[in-house]
């Protein structure tokens, strides 16, 4: 039987949505910041040689550098006051979620509720500004030892480039964090996401370019689209997948009325991990290649000329390195982010338990269990949704627009978004209900 949320969503209108004049000043706010955002991944950093700088990245597109230029929105290339981008925070959240399972100090604020999430988020900030501050010195020498990319190199190059950079991943972070209360969405996300949809319509007028041309068959474009359409569906299939739990909770007594148990479920997504897995695999395989090309390639001994030419996208070995990285880092962020242990020692002293389970250990063994197989199909899932895109461009020789990575960011993004923006329109028409039952009631009373 359809609950009362999925009943009011199935009534969904436009005539709603118009009425809706809150949910279309937050849409309106996320269009503006995000715009704010596209404008600023043009603002080119002072300082550079424009026309050498964008050759010497033409030589790195392929290395850890274009992963980075995806996410910026093309800040990277054209190296803009977004080039960091908002990857500093990420990396920052990453770790100190790491360090929460082996910190007791920040462990114990995880427990803490909405005051330690608090705390942790500004611990989460300090380490962005000192991952952006750091990351920014290291771009200003890589910069000034570049033939002819900087200007006038020396320390008043570099202490401007720190603050340029590390003011812009300051003020993304800030944006993003104005997006998610005042917006819809999660900022963070959504910020990464326009830089990805940015490159969308030059990439795909490149390749019907191509088809135009004849560099590219017509069936093959299509048979391309196809299968991207189909990958989709299966991205939006498991994201949105889950493992039901049978939650139970006894009957209680409250004074000399007594009340039936309740059940309910604990949910458990079948891809935990997000786009994590993928994102760190990428950044890993990438790195040999991105500095064998800042390095001079004559100088580098046979072995690591060789190894070098093995990482290379759509070869054998970067193709099964890549897939054991993302299952590894399934399980292992899964791991991180989801304790069993906690969650059955919540279900104990609430009262609840799973049928058939004895609460406790036993319980949190089940769950693990459970979670276990469950994170098996996740890693499948996610290794057959990133080597796909890479085994067609080296296969076909298709320029993909969106990798593996970026999909699942673009299709976890757009998901959450507009689940966010029919709550609101869920919320908007209850409320209307309740306004109507008030005004019959008042009626029936006169």
């Amino acid at each position: 039987m359809a609950s009362a949320a999925e009943q009011l969503a199935s009534n969904l209108s436009f005539s709603t949505f118009a009425k809706a004049e809150d949910l279309k000043k937050r849409l309106w706010f996320t269009l503006a910041a995000l715009l704010v955002y596209r404008l600023g991944t043009h603002i080119p950093l002072p300082g550079l040689n424009p026309e050498a700088y964008a050759q010497a990245f033409r030589g790195q597109a392929g290395g850890i550098l274009g992963l980075f230029n995806m996410f910026s929105g093309g800040a990277v290339e054209r190296m803009a006051i977004f080039a960091l981008g908002i990857m500093p925070y990420i990396s920052a959240s990453i770790i100190v979620q790491l360090m929460t399972s082996v910190v007791p100090a920040l462990e114990n604020l995880k427990k803490e509720g909405e005051q330690g999430r608090k705390i942790i988020n500004q611990y989460t900030r300090y380490g962005t500004v000192l991952l952006g501050a750091l990351q920014a010195y290291g771009i200003a020498v890589g910069l000034e030892s570049g033939s002819g990319l900087v200007v006038d190199p020396g320390w008043f190059f570099r202490i401007s480039t720190v603050i340029t950079l590390l003011g812009g991943t300051m003020f993304l972070m800030w944006l993003g964090e104005q997006i998610t209360s005042r917006g819809i969405g999660n900022g963070i996300s959504l910020i990464i996401f326009a830089g990805i949809a940015a490159g969308l319509p030059s990439a795909l007028a490149g390749t019907l370019e191509l088809g135009r041309t004849g560099a590219l068959s017509t069936s093959l474009i299509l048979a391309v689209i196809l299968i991207a359409m189909a990958v989709i569906a299966v991205i939006v299939f498991v994201e949105r997948a889950q493992r039901r739990l049978l939650i139970q909770y006894p009957k209680r007594q409250v004074g000399n009325r007594m009340f039936q148990g309740d059940t309910s479920h604990l949910p458990l997504k079948l891809n935990t991990s997000g786009v994590i897995p993928a994102i760190f695999a990428s950044s890993l395989l990438l790195l040999p290649a991105t500095v064998a090309g800042f390095a001079n390639t004559t100088a580098l001994p046979s072995w690591a000329t060789a190894i070098v030419a093995a990482l290379g996208h759509g070869q054998p070995l970067y193709m099964l390195l890549y897939a054991a990285l993302i299952a590894f880092f399934a399980f292992f962020y899964t791991a991180i982010v989801f304790n069993p242990k906690d969650t059955a020692d919540n279900l104990k002293k609430h009262g609840g338990f799973i049928p058939g389970i004895r609460p406790g250990e036993r319980t949190a063994e089940y769950i693990d269990f459970v979670l276990t197989r469950i994170t098996v199909i996740g890693a499948i899932y996610l290794v057959f949704v990133c080597i796909l895109p890479e085994i067609l461009v080296s296969q076909t020789g298709i320029p993909l627009a969106l990798g593996g990575t970026s999909l699942l960011i673009v299709v976890s993004v757009t998901l959450d978004t507009v689940a966010q923006i029919q709550g609101h329109l869920i919320a908007q028409q209850y409320e209307g209900l309740i306004k109507k039952s008030k005004l019959r009631g008042g009626k029936r009373g006169r």
